[in-house]
């Protein structure tokens, strides 16, 4: 995202957490004062509304789902945390910030659990699971996401691998997984890359390559800016990380750094600042600390 921080409902998938790396957080500046961008409006919750997804976009644009409790059960997730779960299928309603506008739409019928919600150019959209299967005599991979057109209506669906802890978008409409251990090693082919690029004909765009300093364990987080697209994730080997890359798919550029936070499951990033996120396990905490690209180093 570009020219300002979110921060929203963060929630990262269970992973393992190492030792805490020393800190030094940025001081504040002016221009850094943390602002609501938008707030579930009280008329919604009162109808019984919950905010349950979100995404900015490469312009900063931000995205919300909202569904209503009829169509939500309660589940457990780390000890202090609950979350909604949707039962299938069920009708939600997206509402889309950009500035001082609002716009929301009704999206009815979806059919998949959604862990992840990412926009794409002319105001459509995409809802994504985090795990897909074999199904079928034949084994084919099942359909794990969904595009969806302006107006709400289901246009393609398609599988981009299995175990996606982060997802994101570029501006050009294409989609940039992270994988997660179980992925990695499920037997999905691209999924076994640990980091991949789509179009949203669900065909694969970018592989790694050898161009990676290590080969990834577990995906963390994402981010979006403009033309560039930074994953990050850690690979589990002694070669150190967790790893920031960054990805220009005008160029095929692809730059790694060091993350300055252990396993973040929050990223925002702008030129050459940034914000991440950490959760406590067992805290009903987030942990944010600002950092600045110097060279070749955020610290």
């Amino acid at each position: 995202m570009a020219g300002k921080v979110v921060l929203f409902g963060l929630l990262a998938p269970e992973s393992q957490r190492r030792s805490p790396m020393n800190l030094r957080p940025l001081p504040a500046a002016a221009d850094d004062a943390i602002h609501d961008v938008w707030r579930l409006p009280a008329a919604d919750a009162i109808r019984g509304h919950r905010a349950l997804w979100w995404s900015v976009g490469p312009a900063g644009e931000l995205a919300v789902l909202l569904v209503h409790r009829r169509y939500l059960h309660h589940a457990r997730y780390v000890k202090g945390w609950i979350r909604w779960r949707p039962e299938v299928p069920f009708t939600g309603e997206l509402v889309t910030v950009t500035g001082q506008d609002e716009r929301r739409i009704l999206v009815k019928d979806i059919r998949l659990r959604p862990s992840h919600l990412a926009l794409l150019p002319n105001s459509r959209f995409l809802l994504v699971s985090g795990r897909t299967s074999r199904t079928g005599p034949e084994g084919l991979w099942a359909s794990d996401a969904v595009v969806f057109s302006s107006s709400g209506t289901p246009e393609a669906e398609f599988c981009i691998g299995d175990d996606i802890p982060a997802l994101v978008t570029d501006v050009h409409g294409g989609i940039w997984t992270a994988y997660g251990d179980e992925g990695i090693h499920g037997g999905h082919p691209e999924s076994g890359a640990g980091l991949a690029g789509w179009d949203t004909g669900g065909r694969i765009s970018w592989a790694p390559r050898g161009r990676l300093p290590d080969h990834p364990l577990e995906g963390c987080t994402a981010a979006t800016e403009n033309e560039h697209v930074r994953l990050v994730w850690y690979s589990g080997s002694s070669r150190g990380g967790p790893f920031l890359t960054r990805i220009t798919p005008s160029t095929g550029d692809v730059v790694s750094y060091l993350s300055p936070v252990p396993d973040p499951d929050g990223f925002a990033v702008s030129d050459n600042r940034a914000v991440l996120t950490r959760r406590d396990h067992n805290k009903r905490s987030v942990e944010l600390v600002r950092a600045e690209l110097i060279g070749s180093t955020w610290g």
